[in-house]
């Protein structure tokens, strides 16, 4: 699976609405400023010396409140004394220095961007406060006026950075799977303390890791995991693995886990129900799983 194959299906990130995705400290989407590739972030302190700018994204009004920058450069030569400067001089400057950057929005909230002239007031303190980023070094930094178009647009998980601390820090928990069988109905309600289950393929064929019953991790990388009904000899108590080390599983894949020790605590489930517990044993020298206590 992909990285971000395996983000749309954990559990924060299934059913997240746009509005918690473009609230996400992961968020962060790539974009152009010109010819240079940079990215989009909404977590720029919020900039109090702004030239504000009565903006429709076609049909839609929105406030565009811009900071002092060097990536504009007549308006940053003139950042003093703007207030000064009448109207459409200081509209023909932004129209002259910011083309690229409008474009930039553009293609973001995919709607056609127009200039009306200057607003009023900046956009107010529940408006997006974002900055443009190239090789660590910050562009632009702007607020826009938000509405639901802009956070549909924008609100996508294609935008989640699955590098951030934010999604590799999240625990997820796991059981380690080291065998799976069908067995007669008949058998599994016979089943008791001392009977012996052999696994011949404990030894010859590595251990699976299931994560969140959603994945499963082999040598060869992570896979989407389904429950088919088959009996599982897996350890006994759950291990915690992050979607970091789930991330990183899928590109490298995971060294096996080792075949448990005679005293390791095992148990037998089938369909999440625990159908006995159990340990790791010998018989006649192959591997079995030794019944302890059984559920049937």
């Amino acid at each position: 699976m992909k990285q971000s194959e395996i983000l749309a299906l954990l559990p924060e990130c299934a059913k997240a609405s746009a509005g918690a995705i473009l609230a996400s400290p992961a968020w962060a989407m790539p974009c152009r400023l010109g010819d240079v590739s940079c990215t989009m972030r909404l977590d720029a302190e919020r900039p109090s010396e702004t030239i504000d700018l009565s903006v429709r994204f076609e049909g839609e009004s929105h406030v565009l409140s811009l900071a002092d920058s060097e990536a504009f450069p007549e308006l940053h030569s003139i950042w003093s004394t703007r207030t000064e400067l009448p109207e459409p001089i200081l509209l023909a400057l932004v129209e002259k220095d910011c083309g690229q950057f409008f474009q930039l929005l553009e293609n973001a909230v995919h709607k056609q961007l127009s200039v009306q002239g200057l607003a009023n007031e900046p956009a107010g303190e529940d408006a997006l406060a974002a900055r443009i980023v190239a090789d660590g070094r910050t562009l632009v930094v702007f607020k826009l006026t938000s509405s639901q178009s802009i956070v549909s647009a924008l609100g996508t998980l294609r935008f989640i950075d699955v590098s951030n601390s934010a999604v590799r820090d999240s625990a997820l928990s796991a059981e380690v799977e080291y065998a799976s069988f069908a067995l007669p109905a008949a058998d599994i309600a016979a089943l008791g303390p001392g009977d012996n289950i052999l696994l011949p393929e404990v030894g010859t064929i590595a251990p699976r890791i299931i994560v969140d019953d959603r994945f499963y991790i082999s040598e060869s990388g992570v896979s989407a995991w389904v429950d088919d009904g088959m009996l599982r000899v897996v350890r006994a108590e759950p291990m915690s693995i992050t979607v970091g080390e789930l991330m990183d599983a899928a590109t490298d894949g995971r060294a096996a886990e080792p075949v448990p020790v005679l005293e390791t605590a095992l148990k037998l489930t089938r369909m999440g129900k625990t159908v006995a517990t159990g340990r790791f044993s010998k018989l006649a020298s192959q591997n079995a799983f030794v019944v302890d206590t059984a559920n049937p």
